[in-house]
């Protein structure tokens, strides 16, 4: 009897050993397996990760080239930059700017690009960007009737002549062409300001205005319901009608503009191309858009100038946006956000 139980736990224990064999090695492969997987995975996950940080390292690049109103920074961080070394440019740059920062209560500023069109873009901007609806006169009137009443009811020709910015283009098809541009802006003005949620039209803004081939239309939209407000008021000071805008005869006594014809020859069509507007032709696009302009004017720091409105008679119920130039060419953007 002791020899069959010490045979049977023989038996057993060999047996069991022998199925720990067997399961140890398939332990093993597993673990073995497990481990090449997770060290396979950790691989391939680090290696994602990296390539999605290229991309979006490499997409927010170009976007920021493409976008032509960039990212709010630092206002004075940007001094800092921009106006280095001890030259008395850059001493009474940086103080301009340290004005701005401590009594105006401005803390950041965003860049606009530099071209003909920067302060047509600036001002459109923050129209859009702050979700300011049509002026009154743009709800009673249809806008993309303008060129065609230009043309055919007031029998202003010389319309063909209008050149589009950078596209010194003149011919038949401006009417054509001008039609679309006034399309392009009441369809995406009406589509912006419609728009309640801050970041939602904040980024249909950076998307319009990444575009070049759509923001420029915009443009040549407003440098024609300007070159139509100057028609308006032309006409109805030679018959007497009423009283205009004091800005328009300020316009009209230049040699340069003493009729539309020649303000449009000599100056709205060189914007965008060769130059960008004046003084004048500042107030001209607060009074038509119906905004305050209020700009800083940092090249006159310490004078009377250094604060400007355009224009300077405005209606108290008009939005107010703020630019900054330092050169009364090239402008930027203001923000008072804390």
């Amino acid at each position: 009897g002791r020899h069959e139980v010490w045979s049977w736990k023989t038996a057993s224990k060999e047996s069991l050993c022998l199925m720990w064999q067997k399961v140890k090695v398939q332990l093993m492969l597993s673990m073995s397996f497990l481990t090449a997987v997770f060290w396979y995975c950790r691989r391939l996950y680090s290696f994602l990760a990296q390539l999605l940080k290229r991309w979006s390292n490499c997409l927010q690049r170009k976007l920021l080239r493409n976008l032509n109103v960039l990212p709010e920074v630092d206002l004075l961080g940007y001094s800092a930059r921009e106006w280095k070394g001890e030259t008395k440019q850059a001493k009474q740059m940086r103080e301009a700017y340290e004005e701005l920062f401590r009594n105006c209560h401005i803390k950041y500023l965003r860049q606009v690009k530099r071209d003909n069109y920067s302060v047509v873009r600036a001002v459109l901007f923050q129209i859009f960007s702050q979700g300011i609806p049509f002026p009154s006169w743009m709800k009673e009137r249809d806008i993309l009737k303008l060129p065609e009443k230009l043309l055919y009811s007031q029998g202003c020709n010389w319309i063909q002549q209008y050149s589009f910015g950078p596209e010194r283009y003149t011919g038949p098809n401006a009417f054509g062409k001008l039609r679309k541009c006034m399309e392009a802006l009441k369809t995406n003005w009406a589509e912006i300001s419609a728009t309640r949620d801050h970041e939602e039209r904040g980024n249909l803004c950076n998307t319009l205005f990444s575009d070049e081939s759509k923001e420029y239309k915009l443009y040549e939209a407003i440098k024609f319901i300007m070159l139509y407000e100057v028609v308006e008021a032309y006409e109805q000071i030679k018959s007497r009608e009423g009283p205009v805008h004091n800005l328009f005869s300020l316009l009209f006594a230049r040699d340069s503009s003493s009729d539309p014809l020649s303000f449009m020859m000599n100056h709205l069509n060189s914007i965008g191309d060769s130059i960008c507007l004046d003084q004048v032709e500042l107030c001209l696009l607060g009074y038509l858009l119906q905004v305050k302009i209020r700009v800083y004017r940092l090249h006159r720091f310490n004078t009377e100038e250094f604060q400007v409105n355009y224009p300077d008679e405005y209606r108290r119920e008009w939005n107010e946006i703020s630019l900054l130039t330092e050169d009364d060419r090239y402008y930027h953007i203001l923000l008072f956000r804390t």
